[in-house]
């Protein structure tokens, strides 16, 4: 089997191909960027160049993109250019040479609006029901790629699988008030809890996916750790979240509280991985429960290949605002 994973000099793409190689698969690599880890560089915008890569593959893991690090640094066009005619090439020579799967790289950010309730109102329980109200135009241009999968799944039989992934980065915060607020590696063991995912765990999302196509032609799955809170913990998070995190979890409060770490004084949405996890078989690691290991042992926050792929950061320039400029 022969795997053409997009995006292969890029954080995730990188981390998938890998995870592949060093199972012993044969993975063809694609990025804009050259790598150690791409065999072809140039754009999936290039209709030429996606036909010429597609020779002999069996399944794609499609992870290329322009995502939110980029709003700010590049124009509406690139997006679309990347993220929508990139993956109509993909979807439409795929056909072409006979293959049979896809997995496509989404985001949570395709919700946009829906992440955050009206103030009063109680956290928002984030499921694959949760109807998308993107507000930027990475947003914009994710859930019209994810709709032409589901268009070619219905209309040619491929087999497409879309993971809505959390965040992954490993840079700052790009939220000012966060990181003037909270340690970086604070903010992010918040982040596990409710709306972040180790990129080891997504890669492994990935690759789940690609061993179990969705048997009904099209999937949609939400990528994130798995959250500790329930649905009966929303008005509670969104009003007073140190205090839920101390009643569920008082060993990891105990831990904060030894490192002069806090909560986040209120949540606003939780992530839910339940479908991912029946469906593809998928059993992430970075939980809260070896979020806590990890940080009695005095370990990084974030996984060993988090850290390591990590290492390049999204932007050759460096911002005095944040880690990259937000839209």
């Amino acid at each position: 089997m022969t795997i053409l994973v997009t995006g292969s000099s890029g954080h995730l793409g990188e981390a998938i191909v890998r995870l592949l190689r060093d199972r012993g698969k044969t993975v063809v690599g694609m990025d804009i960027n050259a790598s150690p880890h791409t065999d072809i560089v140039g754009t999936i915008a290039d209709r030429t160049l996606v036909k010429s890569a597609l020779q002999d593959i069996d399944a794609i893991i499609h992870a290329a993109t322009l995502h939110k690090p980029h709003v700010a640094t590049h124009g509406r066009q690139e997006f679309i250019d990347t993220n929508v005619t990139g993956t109509l090439n993909l979807l439409e020579e795929a056909v072409e040479a006979g293959i049979r799967s896809m997995v496509f790289t989404s985001t949570t950010s395709v919700f946009g609006n829906a992440l955050v309730p009206q103030p009063g109102e109680p956290a928002a329980w984030i499921t694959e029901d949760v109807v998308p109200s993107p507000k930027n135009i990475y947003g914009i241009t994710k859930l019209a790629a994810e709709n032409m999968c589901q268009l070619f799944a219905r209309k040619y039989g491929l087999r497409v699988a879309v993971l809505r992934t959390s965040r992954f980065f490993p840079e700052e915060d790009d939220r000012r008030e966060i990181r003037e607020a909270f340690a970086d590696e604070n903010a992010k063991a918040n982040e596990f809890l409710f709306r972040r995912v180790d990129i080891e765990d997504a890669a492994e999302a990935h690759i789940a996916a690609m061993n179990r196509p969705p048997s009904a032609g099209f999937g949609l799955y939400i990528i994130s750790a798995t959250t500790p809170f329930s649905s009966d913990d929303l008005s509670d998070l969104r009003n007073n979240a140190p205090e839920v995190l101390r009643r569920k979890l008082p060993d990891l409060a105990s831990e904060y509280g030894r490192r002069g770490w806090t909560m986040f004084p209120q949540i606003d949405r939780v992530y839910v991985n339940d479908k991912a996890r029946m469906e593809l078989g998928w059993t992430p690691k970075y939980d809260h429960r070896h979020l806590l290991q990890r940080l009695r042992q005095n370990e990084p926050v974030l996984g060993p290949m988090a850290r390591t792929v990590g290492l390049k950061g999204y932007h050759a320039e460096t911002f005095t605002e944040g880690p990259y400029p937000v839209d």
